[in-house]
């Protein structure tokens, strides 16, 4: 297995605070570089959570290398707690989770995640649901316009989405490279340095895998599966992500005021069950973002658990995929 290196590996590893005995999740373990980093670091256990079988398989031979201390579970980091209950798993002494899509998944033009690369329109981090063509292919004019617009932040949704219902009518879209076609024709960018597709693939993506309800849903698993003085460390790259997991610390810790449109007056008071390890986000160094790109957007928030008890799970829209 190739060595992968992700982005804030170092912050990452720093903010959970790794020691020997711990036990910790990783919650998009992807190809290993958050858990290799903390192995390598501290005598520690880790279990590896994906619902991608690629990323379980590689899981399965770290945890050969390393003795068996990574310890692979497969399904989707939103059933976190009900994933690690049925592990077995004490109560955890850090939780991170490295959102949206990972490099492998980029670069490998079968799964449909490139607008570089020709590939079927799939977009799937698992293997069942609904696919990128699916979405693409069945959803009317007005449903696309505001999926690009909500989850991609594309001024010109409804162009493109006219463009999309109009090329459709020729046949299918099965291709990655036919979509991206349809959308920079549509919607050209002139000398913009970002592809004309990236916001409506960014759009799709989300919506297949319902990330942002996954998200949500993670983030309360963590605060349910954390032992008092674990550590959450929470990687974004887009405002959309940054968003709720920066909503979901000041709510839980308390530095969001009362009377807020998150928590409104009427709403019982609840003890706080995080603290902040620091207000704001930490952000990549100079350094890694010169050597990657990537991590421009980047953003770490980190908090740490208190002994009261979790709150309840707020309803939230399930996503534009439910």
């Amino acid at each position: 297995m190739s060595v992968h290196h992700p982005v804030m590996g170092g912050e990452v590893a720093d903010a959970l605070d790794l020691r020997a005995g711990g036990t910790y999740a990783d919650c998009t373990f992807g190809r290993g570089g958050y858990t290799r980093i903390w192995l390598e670091r501290a005598a520690c256990s880790v279990y590896a959570i994906d619902r991608d079988p690629d990323a379980i398989a590689a899981a399965r031979v770290l945890a050969e290398t390393f003795g068996g201390r990574p310890i692979p579970v497969e399904g989707r980091f939103g059933d976190l707690a009900d994933l690690l209950a049925d592990a077995g798993a004490p109560a955890l002494d850090g939780v991170a989770m490295d959102l949206g899509v990972s490099s492998p998944q980029l670069d490998e033009a079968h799964r449909g995640f490139s607008f570089m690369r020709s590939g079927p329109l799939d977009m799937r981090m698992g293997g069942d649901g609904l696919t990128a063509a699916d979405i693409v292919n069945d959803w009317d004019e007005a449903r696309l316009a505001d999926l690009f617009f909500h989850y991609g932040d594309e001024r010109r949704s409804r162009r493109i989405a006219r463009a999309i219902v109009e090329a459709r009518r020729a046949g299918p879209f099965e291709n990655t490279l036919k979509l991206a076609e349809t959308v920079a024709a549509a919607a050209p960018q002139g000398g913009a340095k970002i592809h004309p597709a990236t916001r409506v693939f960014q759009a799709l993506r989300i919506a297949v895998n319902d990330e942002l309800g996954e998200l949500r849903r993670g983030l309360h698993g963590a605060e349910r599966a954390l032992a008092p003085g674990g550590r959450l460390a929470v990687v974004s790259f887009h405002s959309l992500e940054d968003r709720i997991v920066k909503q979901f610390m000041a709510e839980r810790s308390g530095a969001e005021p009362r009377g807020s449109r998150h928590r409104p007056e009427t709403e019982a008071v609840r003890a706080p069950s995080f603290r902040l390890i620091k207000r704001g986000a930490i952000k990549p160094s100079k350094a890694e973002t010169d050597t990657n790109p990537r991590a421009r957007s980047a953003r770490l928030r980190v908090a740490e658990r208190l002994a009261s008890e979790p709150w309840p799970e707020a309803p939230e829209a399930m996503g534009w995929a439910a």
